[in-house]
Order: C-alpha cells, then structure tokens, then sequence
C-alpha cells in the first residue's frame, strides 16, 4: 500500500490559491492516488447549468499536481513540478457535485531515480472524473515533469 500523504490536503491549499476559490478539497490521498472533490456552485456553471468545463479541469489538474505532491515531496528541495501538456475528454454532461480520482503511473521510484541521473524525468498522472452517482463525466491525462533547480 503507498505511504499516507493526508498532510498534502494542508499544503495544496496555501501554495494553490485557486483551490480554495474553486472549492476543491480532499479525500484520500496517498503517494500514488488522490481523491478531490468540486462541490456543485451556480458561479461556476455553463450553459446548461453543470460544471464549466475549465473547473472540470482544473479540478483534475488540481487532483494531478496533488498526487504528484505527495510522491515528489522528497525532491521538493532540488526540482519544481511542471506540466508538461495535458488531454482531457469530455464523454458526459456533468451536472452536481465531482469528483476526481489521480493516479500516478509509474512508480514514483523511477522518476527519481532519473532525475538523480541528471535528467529532467517526465511522469504521467491518469485522472477519472465521475458526479455525485459515480458515473464517469470526464478522464484526463497529465505529463509532468520534474524540472530540476539551478545550482
């Protein structure tokens, strides 16, 4: 099982602003997978009165950048997390509350391992979008990379 990285929720708040304007907060969370959740809010409505489509996916970015958190936390001190690019498809119309699960690809031990090699290591973070009944409103899939500082 990966390691609790419950302190994550904590932490995305203050060094994402946007998370607490958007409403996201947290489930579980461990070093591979990250629960969030967008509560369901008129101000951020489309046309046909669900979800907008850029809070669908800032919600899975958001969800993304968490998991990558809470893998990554140990290179904290010598790399900043980027995306790279990012795919999101839309396959239903969501209405009511989200909900976004992330999920690291590979393990997280690679990635480090490269970037301990010297290299600018890329990981990919798969994310699920489902509403409040389960039923799947959007996937995205999110290339980060580990950029290292400058020395």
């Amino acid at each position: 099982m990966a390691d609790d990285a419950s302190w994550v929720a904590g932490a995305m708040t203050p060094a994402v602003p946007w998370v607490t304007t958007a409403g996201i907060t947290f489930g579980a969370i461990t070093t591979d997978r990250v629960e969030a959740f967008l509560p369901d809010r008129s101000d951020q409505h489309n046309h046909v009165g669900g979800p907008h489509a850029a809070v669908m996916f800032g919600l899975g970015e958001t969800a993304s950048g968490a998991v990558g958190l809470a893998a990554f936390a140990s290179a904290g001190d010598r790399a900043v997390p980027l995306v790279v690019r990012s795919e999101i498809r839309y396959l239903k119309l969501a209405k009511g509350d989200l909900r976004a699960e992330a999920v690291l690809t590979r393990p997280a031990g690679e990635v480090l391992a490269e970037l301990d090699a010297g290299t600018r290591p890329e990981f990919t973070v798969d994310v699920t979008i489902t509403d409040a009944q389960g039923v799947q409103t959007g996937a995205m899939t999110i290339v980060w990379t580990l950029k290292p500082n400058r020395r």
